[in-house]
Formats: C-alpha cells, structure tokens, sequence
C-alpha cells in the first residue's frame, strides 16, 4: 500500500509539473486513489485520468467567492427542520431512557441551552475492561444513584417510640456490589440518633412524644421519607444508569458528569461522551464543543432520516464557538450582537435596538446583507461583491 501511495504522489506530482494542475489533495483523497487502483487494477494512463478528474470534481465542489454561504447554510438546515417530529423518543436500543429527539433537540443545540430537558452520556472502557462485566458492572452501581429504599427487606414506623425501624437486605447490596461499611457511614452522617445493630437500623426522632400528637406524627412521616430517600451511592448529577452489550459493555446514564466520570480509571477518554454541549466545552475545551454540536445536530437530523451535507453544520457550529464560547443564534447570542444596527432590528426587538443606537448615536456602516436590503441598495454578494475601477492616463 505505501509504495502505492507514494506511486500516487510522484503521478500528481509529474500533472503538476507537466500540465500545471496545481493539484493539492488532502492525504485522505491520496488514499482512497491509491485503494482504487489496487481494487481496479488500473494501469498508469487510467491511474492519471482518474487524478485529472478527481481535480475537475475536487475544483467544483469549492464554495465560489461570493457564495451566500450562511443563507444556504440556513436553509439547507430549517428547510428539513420542517419536516422533523415534536415527539420524545426512546434512547436507540434502550427504552427505559427517554431522550429528547426531533426538532426539540434541535431547538436546544442552535438555542445553546445551558441546562437541557434529558442530559445523558454513553460511557465506554478501555480495552481492558471493555469485556469485563464484573468490572461494568461495579462501576455502574458506584455511577448510578441508589438510596436506602433500594435496598431495604423491611421498614416501620414506630409511633410508640417515636422511631424508623429499618431492615438492609443483605442480597440487593451485593447485587449493587455496594460497600456496608459506607452505607453505615452515610446514615450515621446524616441522622443524629441512629442505631445500628447487623442488619436492623433504628432511627429515631427528635421530637418528643408528648408534644402535640399531628405534629408529632408528621415529623415522624418526614423523617421516613428522608431516610427512604437518602443517597448511599452514585456520582452528583447522574440518576439511573442502563447497562448494555453490544460488541463490547457499554453504559448508558440519565444525567450527565463528564468530569468526574473521566477521572474513574478504566474509562475509555475517547469515547465517552455526553449530550450537554456545554459542559463539553468547559471539560474538554472550544474545539470539542464545536465538533460535539455537530455530532449532535447530524445524530438528530438522520435519526429522522434526513440528510443534511456535514458543511452546513460546520458553517453553524463555526459561528456558534468562534469567539471561544459557546454562544447561540438567536436575539441572546449571535444575531443580537451584529455590528450592523439595522442587521439587529430587523432580526428581533425593532424598537428596542433603534433607540438604543440613537441614543449611543450608532453608525451603520452598511457592510452586510441585510441592511442593504432594507434600504435598497445591491448587496455585498455574488456580482455585488466586486467593485470596478477604471485606470486611464491623459495622453
């Protein structure tokens, strides 16, 4: 294969220095041509028309100066957003999680909304735990949230004693592979009077029983309730964790927190992701977060089976992440903060964006499209982008 490549290589070279081609394709081009001539057993002659037209291809598909790039870009986006659902819908291949989908998600990624309506991440492993199920397993438990209800055999109120009778089912924590000694800790941290004796745990109230009896009754029901709901395990921010196989142990979560599952050993760093774009962008940095909102907006678009050329998406996510963070479109992020005055009023909020540049005294300088539009004047794209000039000398 290399001496293919490098055949390939001296091939573009030889056009280029022949026929003036000016051919420079990216390593990528120069391998597919390299596994076509290996698949197709072309000879050299065959080998050259194939480069020639591969740059004529290669030529037209290059946006021409002038290209009203962002409107194409627009359309080629809204137009298919038309016809997407307002459903939510089940997690591919896993129907306990729900997750927002259609054009609601949409919505989310261009809006750049910070807290989304189902956070979820998809966790893989290295190769050494990628087959480990054991492994998988623990660390869904210690990732995943569970309280004292989910492993509870029996629990009372004592209104006598003014006291939470709870029995721990031996059996569900070592299917949770959860360790006692911190589930100990954790109530003893969290209640006052708390005794515990092998598997029976008493807690009791701070209230009197001689006080007022509704009162007292009350207080008691609560504390039931925080004693059920009290966390003994689970990363913040992550709620139920759904394992599944494929290829390899894959886990699925409801919540997201990217930062503290990336510093648990095993962990595949590549791989692993999250849905929430934004906090991508404070893990991982601008660039991840550009190329998360479009992986996100493809995944949405073709789980509707629809299909949108990647390069639009880029030209939104590029606009979105160029100041180095992650900003809207939208009258909150990058149409509301145009330098054109005019550009702005149009877009949202008229009045607002009028007397806020007549009262700073604004210039409008008339550089974009939209505002020479509104007063009439050829706009800066296609053949009004170029300007002619005459040079003449008096004889």
């Amino acid at each position: 294969m290399e001496d293919i490549i490098i055949k390939v290589k001296d091939t573009i070279a030889q056009l280029n220095e022949e026929e003036k081609l000016d051919i420079d394709f990216p390593d990528s081009y120069i391998e597919d041509l390299a596994k076509a001539y290996i698949k197709n057993d072309l000879t050299d002659d065959e080998l050259t028309e194939l480069i020639r037209k591969l740059k004529q291809a290669y030529d037209r598909a290059h946006v021409e100066a002038g290209e009203a790039v962002g409107t194409v870009a627009a359309q080629s986006v809204g137009e298919p957003g038309t016809q997407m659902t307002m459903r939510t819908f089940h997690y591919a291949g896993v129907t306990e999680l729900n997750v927002t989908l259609g054009l609601p998600r949409l919505i989310e990624i261009v809006d750049a909304r910070k807290e989304i309506a189902t956070p979820t991440m998809d966790i893989y492993f290295d190769e050494e735990r990628r087959n480990d199920e054991e492994f998988v397993r623990t660390l869904a438990n210690q990732i995943g949230k569970s309280t004292i209800n989910d492993i509870l055999s029996d629990f009372n109120l004592n209104y006598g004693t003014m006291e939470v009778e709870a029995v721990l089912d031996n059996k569900k924590i070592e299917e949770k592979r959860l360790d006692r000694e911190k589930i100990n800790a954790a109530i003893e941290k969290a209640f006052k009077k708390v005794d515990i004796n092998g598997d029976e745990i008493v807690i009791s109230s701070s209230k009197d029983s001689k006080s007022d009896s509704k009162f007292v009754i009350r207080e008691l029901r609560l504390l039931a309730d925080k004693v059920r709901d009290l966390q003994i395990s689970g990363i913040k921010g992550i709620g139920k964790v759904i394992i599944r196989r494929d290829d390899e142990w894959i886990i699925h979560t409801e919540g997201s927190n990217l930062k503290e599952i990336l510093d648990m050993e095993g962990i595949d760093h590549v791989r692993t992701t999250t849905n929430n774009i934004h906090e991508i962008g404070e893990v991982l940095g601008i660039e991840a977060a550009r190329q998360s909102i479009i992986n996100e907006a493809q995944n949405t678009l073709s789980e509707q089976g629809l299909s949108v050329d990647v390069r639009h998406i880029m030209l939104v996510a590029d606009i979105m992440t160029s100041e180095g963070v992650v900003k809207s479109i939208g009258r909150h992020g990058i149409s509301g903060e145009k330098s054109s005055v005019l550009a702005r009023a149009a877009f949202e909020e008229t009045g607002k964006h009028l007397l806020r540049a007549s009262i700073r005294g604004e210039v409008d300088d008339l550089t974009g499209i939209i505002e020479n539009i509104i007063i009439g004047q050829p706009i800066p794209l296609g053949t009004g982008s170029v300007g002619v000039k005459m040079d003449y000398k008096n004889e």
